[in-house]
């Protein structure tokens, strides 16, 4: 008999046989058993390809992604609204920061990603958003995007000239301070004046090798003031004000602990 996981894949209860280990996890699936409805708690759990299966409603069913969760809750955190903004998202993935942008009534948000296939099928024909692969955010200048733009949008207007109301990041394995300063007006003025910054910042990335257990974990919480310091200073630099800086609401897919920075440029 297969597995359970792969059967709520083939019965479209989940989108993937990773999402449903996602909720067999949050003790989210049962399955009829008699006149009984039971938890499965094993994603290796055999049932029959007709099995009677049920999956729980969650918040986390309301975004593409976790991502979504955690930006939603940044937003409320500081108080930003973001209705008729123009958004960049760089880090895109499948798209949580993106979907929960659009779902807050975002008016158009551009979002640029290092790889590519990666994005929910359920965003790839928002007509609010200009999706860029293959681009490296660590170094996108004028005119980079520019070449971007007219490579991969060549038939759509583009916003970026114009300066954006919001810049949100969620990025793994790299430092943010090799990415914020993309934000220097000096530079490239990617924000319009007065525009903000929402990043996700995840100590697992921003500490040597030497400061994490073999699963990835930050081993001492001591450290985490160290990589605030870093990133306050590296906004510093980027002509960013900071405004605040605090636990995401939820913690990483791997157990870590994540922060938000809110930042406005000067």
């Amino acid at each position: 008999m297969p597995r359970i996981d792969h059967v709520l894949v083939t019965q479209n209860l989940a989108e993937s046989r990773s999402h449903a280990q996602r909720m067999i996890g949050d003790k989210r699936v049962r399955m009829q058993q008699g006149h009984e409805w039971c938890v499965i708690e094993k994603p290796a759990y055999k049932v029959t390809d007709d099995a009677l299966l049920e999956v729980l409603p969650s918040d986390t069913d309301k975004y593409v992604s976790r991502a979504g969760i955690k930006l939603a809750g940044a937003l409320a955190h500081v108080g930003l609204d973001v209705s008729n903004l123009t958004c960049l998202d760089l880090g895109i993935s499948t798209g949580g920061f993106t979907d929960c942008l659009l779902q807050h009534g975002a008016a158009q948000v551009v979002g640029v990603d290092v790889g590519s296939g990666q994005l929910h099928a359920r965003l790839r024909d928002e007509p609010r958003l200009t999706l860029f692969e293959n681009v490296n955010a660590r170094h996108l200048d004028a005119d980079t995007f520019a070449d971007a733009w007219a490579d991969q949008h060549p038939d759509v207007d583009d916003v970026r000239t114009a300066g954006f109301d919001l810049a949100v990041m969620d990025l793994s394995f790299i430092s943010l301070t090799k990415v914020l300063p993309i934000f220097n007006p000096d530079e490239f003025s990617l924000l319009k004046k007065g525009g903000h910054v929402l990043a996700l910042v995840k100590p697992q990335f921003e500490l040597s090798a030497d400061a994490l257990s073999k699963a990835g974990i930050v081993k001492n919480p001591d450290d985490y003031a160290t990589v605030q310091a870093n990133i306050l200073q590296a906004c510093l630099a980027a002509s960013l004000t900071v405004i605040d800086y605090f636990a995401s609401p939820i913690t990483g897919g791997d157990g870590n602990h994540e922060f938000f920075v809110f930042a406005q440029q000067h």
